[in-house]
């Protein structure tokens, strides 16, 4: 029973976490397309809070119980080369979390120097990550 109840925690916070991940460089792209004043500052709160607020709680919720649920058995998930392949792919997600944040400051900062095309590509990231990481779990191709 404690499985499923860190299972159930686990995957709200990584639905979470990827609500995050998908909405905030979505701001990038109109925050990097915004030329007056007042908008420019009404992005760089809602970059900030999103982050900060929701982003880093979430990421962190993930991590714990996820790593709660490996140490449940984990020899199981050790031995099993697709749960190596899924940790990679998370280790590139903390990165792209990271790599969100050091955005954040930069429009926090008027320093921004990508434009609304590059953060269109850069939005489609943590879906490719999130299709691995299904395909990984749920087939377990190995």
């Amino acid at each position: 029973m404690l499985y499923l109840w860190l299972k159930v925690l686990h995957l709200f916070f990584v639905v979470s976490w990827f609500a995050v991940l998908f909405y905030l460089p979505r701001l990038f792209v109109y925050h990097a397309q915004c030329d007056d004043q007042a908008g420019n500052e009404r992005f760089k709160v809602m970059e900030r809070k999103l982050y900060k607020g929701m982003g880093t709680f979430t990421m962190l919720g993930t991590l714990i119980f996820g790593t709660a649920l490996i140490s449940l058995n984990p020899a199981a998930y050790f031995t099993s080369g697709w749960m190596h392949a899924k940790l990679t792919l998370v280790v590139l997600l903390i990165g792209y979390h990271h790599m969100c944040g050091a955005f954040v400051k930069r429009f926090a900062r008027d320093e921004n120097l990508r434009g609304h095309v590059f953060f269109r590509w850069f939005n489609e990231a943590p879906v490719l990550i999130l299709l691995g990481i299904l395909i990984l779990v749920i087939v377990k191709p190995f």
